[in-house]
């Protein structure tokens, strides 16, 4: 195993001495000197040594106003270095995409020997349906200018690898390395404003330019030669297996900066990228295609010329051209005599389709699968749209608006009503053939903010969007009042609009509300046999705490798979998943097949959020591997699906189920102490002064922990090291069942069922990055005495969890034993990320001590700490 990651500590080794040589340049040998110390003091610490660990916490603690920050951005930027090694190392040719058998040949092989027909392989492959969702939710604390300059050290690392260079070439390899780790050195880590929703959107674009637009036709080739291999036919030519939308620009549930004027502009701003990054390959096309045979068909088009391909697309190119400035000038407010040409996929995809068709007939076969073949492929992911814009409010807005206008047209108040009278109400206006919206109506801004955002959808094209998603969604009301929204500005698509299921009372009652709503006829005619459901993952678990939400969420899910069946009804189940374990994370790959069986017949679609967004598609190769991972298990849990729960296993999670929500609860909701508690021993209440991302840390200023986002609420955990939701409540439940004699099932459902062994590696991987010491230290230098029994208490909780789980796997060993990637990665950044941890108690004891002065130094240096416990642990909200 050592030899394994031996290349990975000489390029983590590597880059922290040229850091080092940097720091020493800038700050002096002595500074340097102080920072080793406290490497090796935190190293000795993390090894068992108390006197190293006193050491560590006295050097920290007696640092002046003057060193606090260059010691934070020290370990701070070393931990963002150690990303880039880690991140090169898993594609290098030492690394697990090259050393690890790939998923696509591992999934093959299996359907091979399984008993399966070919066509029925053929089919599910050739429907794959996987959505990827990129989100704004503001974990994403490295900057894009220090993001930009990671991806050319991930470069140079590549280069650095290739054999045969000459001293002088590796010399020179080396010498931008050092150029750029200056660079990243002399760099501000930390934005000095928050991004706005359209710089949110431009970086969701910049992803997909820089990685998923070269990646996407890469994978595909794969994937198509694996198909060739295995069964001798090829991925059809309008096949999408992988599609891109984002909530970037769309989602402005609780961010009142994401406007109606913002979703315009964001939709404009993303057809404009498309048809730039088209416009850029049909050109190269031009310059490829000179060939001069071609079909009758497109002879008759081009007529009598030399190169009928070139005349072809020359026409494609300059329609994209005009095209191009038209939406410039749109976005620039200005008149224009440019026409928009394009403004439909079909336009782009008839003409490459011609001369594939004729490249083909002519005996031109390879020219045909070579770039032409790849543009068809983007063409059939991204579409003219680049991706589809995905729109979220909360229900109780379209409630408010539907109340006021009720109220104005003297029909009473629709928000007093009961169900029953708002669903009469709701349908009779949506099968009336007259409009309801008053002319002379004045909404208020709120309500007029929802209205002129169902307006945008009515006026764009309807490929540009992805679905309408319903915050909070309870009854079907708040489904219906959607629709009548969109009917009464004029919409003249229907646009799939889906509940999304966020608490535990709330996917218990899904399947309930869906019934109901497929027993109004209307309402079955509009969705046209598919539905869409989103999941909520974070809110459930912050409402019921890891275990109960994850049994929620899996017995919603089984039981709408059961009425899609019954129904006849295509059902996509939409995973609203964030990056940590507390939000829904964890491998992707067992994330998927630990699904209900069935689950995944509809399509898979899912949210990719902050940070994973870089982690999972950072690097186009990184990319191509996750690709790989997300269509593997998609197809397994379709073809090859888990197999149903035993009646025991049931009895047993509701158990668990219930015991560990009312642990949960117990602490989070009715321990007084809980919360002062909470604001004490974490940074919460500073978060706030970190400008992650546009939106509010707070759906409701002036609420408590309630009203507090899932994101900033395991954010918080995570940089204290307790990792608190993602465990409190599963020991406390799996202890009773152990208890009642039931320790021997417990391990059969660990062995058999995928569900239940996804929960306990979730936890495993969770206990190796929580850590004791700092969460005690976090306590005694933060929290006034009154509350340390409390503290106390959880962390005694924490270390019974961690007995439990390695009593239930006692062949491990240890945490993760089966699992030495990510021990590795955890391994390697202790000895940095635990002087952040102690750095940032003594910031928040010396910003706490005077609140009413101002501390620059000090608020700069905790910003710091933050984005850099960030980087340590890999994940954050």
């Amino acid at each position: 195993m050592n030899d394994m990651y031996a290349a990975l500590r000489g390029n983590v080794g590597m880059l922290g001495q040229l850091l080092g040589k940097t720091i020493k340049e800038h700050l002096g040998e002595e500074f340097l000197d102080k920072i080793e110390n406290i490497r090796q003091l935190a190293k000795s610490s993390r090894q068992g040594n108390e006197e190293d660990r006193q050491k560590l916490i006295s050097t920290l603690q007696n640092l002046s106003d003057d060193e606090l920050l260059p010691v934070a951005r020290a370990f701070s930027q070393f931990l963002n270095l150690a990303n880039v090694a880690e991140q090169f190392h898993s594609m290098s040719r030492q690394g697990e995409l090259h050393t690890t058998a790939d998923p696509l040949d591992k999934l093959f092989d299996k359907l091979k020997n399984a008993n399966l027909s070919e066509q029925e392989i053929i089919d599910t492959v050739c429907e794959l349906d996987i959505e990827l969702v990129l989100t704004a939710h503001p974990t994403e604390v490295t900057r894009r200018t220090l993001i930009h300059k990671h991806v050319q050290l991930n470069e140079c690392l590549e280069e650095l690898e290739l054999q045969d260079l000459t001293p002088r070439e590796c010399k020179f390899i080396q010498h931008r390395i050092e150029q750029l780790v200056n660079q990243s050195w002399h760099t501000n880590e930390i934005r000095q404003q928050r991004p706005t929703p359209v710089d949110e959107a431009k970086w969701g674009f910049a992803v997909i330019e820089n990685n998923l637009w070269p990646a996407i036709p890469l994978f595909l080739r794969k994937l198509d030669d694996r198909l060739q291999e295995n069964f001798g036919i090829r991925l059809p030519l309008h096949a999408h297996p992988i599609r891109i939308a984002s909530w970037m620009g769309g989602d402005r549930d609780g961010n009142p900066f994401v406007t109606a004027k913002v979703t315009q502009e964001v939709l404009l701003l993303s057809r404009w990228v498309a048809i730039n990054l088209f416009l850029t390959d049909i050109q190269e096309l031009v310059s490829e295609l000179s060939m001069t045979d071609c079909n009758d068909e497109l002879r008759q088009r081009v007529g009598e010329c030399g190169e009928p391909y070139r005349e072809m697309l020359r026409g494609v190119r300059d329609a994209l051209r005009e095209t191009q400035q038209a939406v410039t000038a749109k976005l620039q407010g200005q008149y224009t005599e440019n026409r928009d040409l394009i403004t439909r996929t079909e336009q782009l995809r008839e003409p490459l389709e011609l001369c594939y068709r004729s490249l083909q007939a002519c005996g031109m076969s390879i020219i045909a699968d070579g770039m032409l073949l790849d543009v068809m492929r983007k063409l059939a992911c991204f579409g003219i749209n680049l991706l589809k814009l995905d729109i979220r409010q909360d229900g109780e807005r379209h409630g408010q608006v539907c109340s006021e206008l009720t109220q104005y047209l003297g029909l009473g108040d629709y928000a007093q009503w009961n169900e029953s009278e708002k669903q009469e109400f709701l349908l009779r206006e949506l099968e009336s053939r007259r409009p309801l919206l008053p002319a002379n109506w004045q909404p208020s801004a709120e309500s007029q903010e929802v209205i002129d955002t169902c307006r945008v959808i009515a006026q764009t094209d309807p490929d540009a969007f992805g679905i309408y998603i319903i915050s909070m969604a309870r009854q079907p009301s708040d489904v219906l009042a959607v629709q009548l929204l969109l009917k009464e500005v004029g919409c003249k698509f229907q646009m799939p609009i889906a509940p999304l299921f966020e608490t535990q009372n709330d996917l218990q009652n899904a399947a309930a509300v869906l019934n109901r709503l497929l027993s109004v006829e209307w309402y079955r005619n509009y969705i046209r046999g598919q539905q869409y459901v989103m999941i909520g993952y974070s809110d459930s678990a912050k409402d019921a705490g890891m275990m109960s939400a994850g049994w929620a969420q899996y017995r919603a899910m089984e039981e709408l798979v059961a009425i899609a069946e019954r129904e006849d009804l295509k059902l996509t189940l939409f995973h609203g998943r964030g990056g940590t374990i507390g939000r829904g994370g964890g491998p992707a790959h067992q994330a998927i097949l630990s699904q209900p069986p069935g689950s995944l017949k509809g399509g898979f679609r899912v949210t990719e959020q902050g940070e994973m967004i870089r982690f999972k598609f950072g690097l186009p190769e990184v990319a191509i591997h996750n690709f790989k991972l997300y269509t593997s298990a998609v197809l397994e849990a379709n073809l090859l699906p888990p197999p149903k729960p035993k009646a025991e296993w049931y009895d047993v999670m509701d158990k668990l189920s219930e015991i560990s929500c009312q642990h949960y609860r117990s602490v989070v909701r009715d321990e007084p102490d809980f919360v002062p508690y909470f604001r004490a021993a974490t940074p919460e209440m500073e978060l706030g002064k970190l400008p992650l991302g546009s939106r509010p840390s707070k759906r409701k200023p002036n609420g408590g922990v309630e009203s507090l986002r899932a994101i900033p609420w395991i954010f918080a955990w995570t940089q204290n090291r307790l990792m608190l939701p993602s465990w409190l409540g599963a020991h406390v439940a799996l202890q009773a069942v152990i208890d009642d004699g039931k320790e021997g099932v417990l391990k059969e459902m660990d062995q058999q069922w995928p569900f239940f062994r996804t929960r306990l590696e979730m936890l495993e991987m969770v206990f190796l990055k929580a850590d004791l010491w700092l969460a005690e230290y976090y306590d005694l230098r933060l929290a006034p005495e009154n509350l340390w029994p409390l503290g106390k208490r959880l962390r005694q909780e924490l270390q019974d969890s961690i007995n439990v789980i390695l009593q239930l796997r006692p062949k491990r060993g240890e945490l993760l034993d089966e699992q030495p990637w990510i021990k590795e990665s955890i391994k390697l950044r202790n000895p940095y990320t635990d002087p952040l941890n102690v750095l940032q108690v003594e910031l928040l004891h010396r910003s706490r001590a005077n609140p009413d002065e101002v501390h620059p130094q000090v608020d700069q240096a905790l910003m710091v700490t933050i984005a850099g416990i960030a980087a340590g642990m890999r994940n954050t909200g």
